[in-house]
């Protein structure tokens, strides 16, 4: 099995105690991976279902609801029912046992070892990566290279980093050219989610896609009304995107 690029991946920090977060966060970054910490239950789950991370580990120590709750929560939402999930919990035999019947993948105890949470990180992180599989595809218009294989994007061959939401907005986008795409439709297309997304959301999304895009960033055009299409501009050499297999 090839080995996995973890700077690829990104990952959701969850707990009520800063310091435990920022521990766990500071191993995580320094193996490679993105990563981003949330300290409440609610918020962690607006995270998850916008920006879908690889993995999340989840400290069952929350303010504002039970970390089992929201494990069960996250097992429940269609968009984030893939997401692997780490739990971080007390070495009581009960927890692990409730933890993973709710269907966390893996559990470790407090307090952790580094190496052991990063192995087991990695071996969720692995297995996400393994069940996703699917024959690379390269999208292309222009400078700006989308890789659905590698989920890498270029620009001029300079490398921009996106979060999985903002990628998956981008292959929409990039998927057809030229055609206006509604709110709803994107959002049931890159959320899976119509009713639980606000378009709010959405529009945040689009605008840090734009930033992130440098100058391409202004060929997603807002449509007043409508939605958002990425626009053709013809004779700049940011053509008709083409897709073809690796």
């Amino acid at each position: 099995m090839a080995p996995v690029l973890v700077s690829r991946y990104r990952l959701l920090v969850v707990g009520a105690d800063t310091d435990s977060n920022a521990l766990v966060a500071y191993h995580l970054a320094a193996a490679g991976y993105g990563v981003t910490t949330e300290a409440t239950g609610h918020q962690a789950l607006e995270t998850a279902r916008a920006d879908t991370p690889t993995l999340i580990v989840l400290d069952t120590g929350l303010r504002d609801m039970s970390g089992f709750d929201l494990l069960t929560e996250l097992r429940r939402c269609d968009e984030t029912q893939q997401i692997g999930i780490l739990v971080l919990t007390e070495r009581k035999q009960s927890d692990l046992i409730k933890a993973l019947s709710l269907g966390a993948d893996d559990c470790v105890g407090k307090p952790f070892v580094p190496e052991e949470l990063l192995l087991r990180v990695r071996a969720i992180v692995r297995r996400v990566a393994s069940s996703g599989a699917q024959p690379r595809r390269r999208l292309t218009a222009g400078p700006l290279t989308l890789d659905e294989g590698t989920h890498a994007v270029h620009v001029a061959g300079v490398e921009v980093e996106l979060t999985t939401t903002e990628f998956k907005l981008l292959t929409a986008l990039l998927r057809q050219p030229g055609r206006v795409q509604s709110r709803a439709h994107l959002l049931e297309t890159v959320w899976r989610s119509p009713l639980g997304i606000r378009t709010r959301t959405m529009d945040m999304h689009v605008q840090r896609l734009r930033r992130k895009l440098g100058s391409m960033g202004t060929c997603i055009e807002t449509v007043r009304g409508a939605g958002y299409r990425l626009r053709v501009i013809k004779g700049s050499g940011f053509g008709l995107p083409s897709l073809r297999a690796m």
